[in-house]
């Protein structure tokens, strides 16, 4: 792809002869991880990451998709200072900008994938690589997903290769409740720390149905009505616990001070909605339940994850504001998949609920431009009139929303940060790829530049597959 560099008005073609732009600077080492504590003792947001050194860039002559409602044809976009600084049919150029000619080309957000197991079940899938279930409790709210995440996972950089630049982790659906999420930016880091999007809030991790069931079935809760009385059990002590230090806090001189639980802490601060919850749910009576559970203790469901059939209660859904996560068209591997639609995402959608598309999967999520286009396809095919940009958002601005980060990515707008991916083609064909993604306006994989193909460091010196093979 061309680059220019621009200096001082004149367009310089980046030659031997000319002034060049250095390559980009290695991470900086990150700062030490500050944060204000819980009543535990530590930090709620132990947040190292620190956005790689950027450069002025426009790219022009692409078809611009930004997940708004607008598609720019021959449009151009400009990063600066790791945002997106314009977005149109014309911007101003910055002096000493880097312009690359994307012409044929499609520019969008970068994915997000909301359901992710990379780093806490890590390539290879050996039993000492087994870091996402703890299953040793039905109900482990204590437990962090980033405490588990290994940043060496090879899968990290393929999913980057294919266009994905943000991920929520979380931990395995073996527990009622499987612990706190952690959102990721698919950057190389020595820590999980150091990968965390910045300010992203903490989702927690529900599971309900037949997971839990087998996994419990000897010691319990073995049956649908166990996993329901066991799920009210703690909410009812998390709310006696958040009330015991609301007492205290609001009379320290007479109060003592409840002892410190760290399983109630993080239920706590769900009941005061400082962590946004995640439940994976497959069927549409399981899912009412958790409702009804959510009512009664007062705190609200962000999203259900695989959710296939979300399509037989989607009003309840949106009047609830609750998002559906779910794939373009896995279902019947169990039971209560067996009802599985690959109209789900669109009807969803088409009744003014919010659809996003996940991958929970280390090679799905290397797809999802491609799922979001077969669920499109099939929307159409059924009748389902769903557009490009409502395709896009399924990967994009609706999943931002889900992961409460949409007021910094999941769409190309000024002011936002510069996670953008230029494709070589249209996204929605299987025939396209990746062609350059950046995080946070910085370079950060190139398709024809191999010292922009980050490789993790368990991968140095291993032999490429067509050699093993």
């Amino acid at each position: 792809m061309k680059r220019t560099l621009l200096l001082c008005g004149l367009t310089l073609a980046l030659t031997a002869g000319c002034t060049t732009l250095p390559k980009p600077a290695t991470r900086a080492a990150a700062p030490e991880a500050t944060a204000k504590p819980d009543q535990t003792g530590f930090p709620t947001q132990p947040v190292a990451y620190k956005p790689l050194p950027s450069h002025p860039t426009v790219i022009r002559g692409a078809t611009i998709m930004t997940a708004t409602g607008e598609e720019i044809a021959n449009g151009m976009i400009s990063l600066a200072d790791g945002k997106i600084l314009a977005v149109g049919k014309t911007v101003e150029i910055p002096k000493d900008a880097v312009v690359i000619d994307a012409s044929g080309d499609f520019v969008t957000p970068g994915i997000i994938d909301p359901h992710s197991h990379m780093g806490d079940y890590p390539e290879p899938s050996v039993n000492a690589h087994s870091d996402g279930n703890e299953a040793t409790d039905p109900t482990t709210p204590q437990v962090w997903a980033q405490w588990s995440i290994w940043p060496q996972d090879p899968a990290f950089f393929r999913a980057l290769a294919h266009g994905v630049t943000t991920v929520q982790v979380l931990p395995g659906s073996a527990n009622l409740i499987g612990g706190r999420s952690a959102v990721l930016k698919l950057v190389p880091g020595r820590t999980a720390e150091a990968m965390m999007f910045p300010g992203a809030p903490y989702g927690l991790k529900m599971a309900c149905g037949e997971n839990p069931k087998r996994v419990y079935e000897d010691e319990g809760p073995s049956t649908r009505m166990g996993e329901i009385a066991a799920d009210r059990q703690i909410f009812q002590q998390a709310r006696e616990y958040m009330q015991a230090w609301d007492r205290y806090r609001k009379d320290p001189d007479n109060e003592e001070p409840p002892a410190v639980d760290q399983k109630l802490e993080t239920l706590a601060a769900v009941l005061r909605g400082d962590i946004f919850v995640n439940i994976h749910c497959y069927q549409a009576d399981d899912m009412k339940r958790m409702i009804d559970l959510a009512d009664e203790f007062g705190f609200k469901i962000r999203t259900f994850h695989h959710s296939l059939e979300a399509y037989k209660i989607r009003d309840l859904l949106r009047e609830k504001g609750i998002g559906v996560i779910t794939w373009a068209d896995w279902w019947g591997f169990k039971m209560e998949a067996y009802d599985g639609i690959v109209e789900n995402l669109a009807l969803v959608t088409r009744d003014g609920g919010r659809a996003i598309l996940h991958s929970d999967d280390p090679l799905g999520v290397q797809f999802l431009n491609q799922a979001a286009a077969k669920a499109m396809y099939e929307a159409r095919r059924h009748g389902i009139d769903i557009s490009r940009d409502q395709a896009l958002r399924w990967i994009s601005a609706n999943v931002a929303w889900a992961l409460k980060i949409d007021d910094r990515v999941g769409t190309l707008e000024p002011g936002k940060m510069a996670d953008v991916v230029i494709w070589d083609g249209d996204p929605f064909s299987v025939y396209t790829h990746a062609r350059e993604v950046f995080i946070d306006g910085a370079p950060v994989y190139d398709r024809d530049d191999p010292s922009l193909q980050p490789e993790s460091d368990f991968m140095l010196g291993q032999l490429p597959p067509e050699v093993t093979q």
